[in-house]
């Protein structure tokens, strides 16, 4: 008979995708913001095109058939990581997810990079959000930016109970792309701490943003997973998807489905709904 607290934990993880989105195989579109306040390639232009800009390619992920949609700081490059990210990238990127949560009803996640962490959970619950991209839940490395970073699940795990925000739930990178893990964290030693310390979902990516992970590499996170969600977190293209998706449970898409493939690019409604008729395998 499981002790009170462990029924608790257990009965908070979710098992299957499709408790957050409409199927157990979703395909989550990327609205990536541009530049933030404080970011150097903001150009003082003040919210509102940032919003009319998020706005429009959430229509088109949702018009193209995604199930769900991360809104994340994309453009606020070269990235802060952990507890450096500042308080106007924060609250305005809250203010971003806010309008998008708004207007369309498909499940919101949100990504803060690098490794938002306690922010990160903050901009969820300002947004209503129904889940959150955590790049480095457990384990320690180096960003690309040359800042150490840490694992934020002690942190992280305490606020959202402190905050009674155990309803937003917890997809987590393992060997996130844009990093490199410390020596000796392979990914079983990744996938066992990430595991361990709680996360609701894995997510596996390759080496930068739109690069795919070896479909070997896939298939090693879904066995070590075992009734863990595994996503795929990069290079999913309209070619190659069908045959992450026999393994994995999701995509997360965002270079892919822009005009002609470029991530600075309009997200296109066509490529969106190529990509997810690939998905589906049909």
């Amino acid at each position: 008979m499981k002790p009170p607290w462990k029924e608790h934990v257990d009965r908070l993880r979710i098992r299957d995708l499709s408790e957050v989105f409409r199927t157990p195989k979703p395909v989550i579109g990327m609205v990536h913001c541009w530049p933030l306040p404080g970011a150097p390639a903001y150009l003082g232009q003040g919210m509102q095109p940032i919003i009319d800009h998020a706005l429009r390619d959430a229509e088109a992920l949702v018009e193209g058939g995604c199930d769900g949609i991360i809104v994340e700081n994309m453009w606020d490059v070269p990235f802060r990581s952990g507890p450096r990210v500042q308080p106007e990238s924060i609250a305005c990127h809250a203010v971003v997810a806010t309008k998008v949560r708004e207007a369309f009803p498909v499940p919101l996640g949100i990504n803060l990079v690098h490794n938002g962490g306690v922010a990160l959970l903050g901009i969820a619950i300002a947004a209503s959000a129904s889940f959150i991209r955590v790049c480095m839940f457990a384990g320690a490395g180096v960003w690309d930016a040359g800042t150490w970073d840490e694992g934020c699940a002690a942190d992280l795990m305490r606020r959202r109970k402190e905050l009674q925000a155990e309803h937003i739930k917890l997809f987590a990178d393992v060997d996130k792309k844009h990093s490199v893990r410390f020596p000796g964290i392979d990914l079983r030693t990744h996938m066992e701490w990430t595991s361990f310390f709680g996360a609701d979902a894995v997510v596996v990516s390759g080496r930068m943003t739109g690069d795919a992970p070896d479909l070997g590499k896939v298939q090693e996170a879904k066995t070590l997973a075992r009734e863990m969600p595994v996503l795929i977190g990069s290079g999913a293209t309209e070619a190659n998807v069908a045959a992450y998706m026999q393994i994995a449970d999701g995509a997360i898409v965002g270079s892919h489905v822009k005009q002609g493939g470029e991530i600075s690019e309009p997200v296109d409604v066509g490529r969106v709904r190529a990509f997810v008729r690939a998905a589906r395998g049909r």
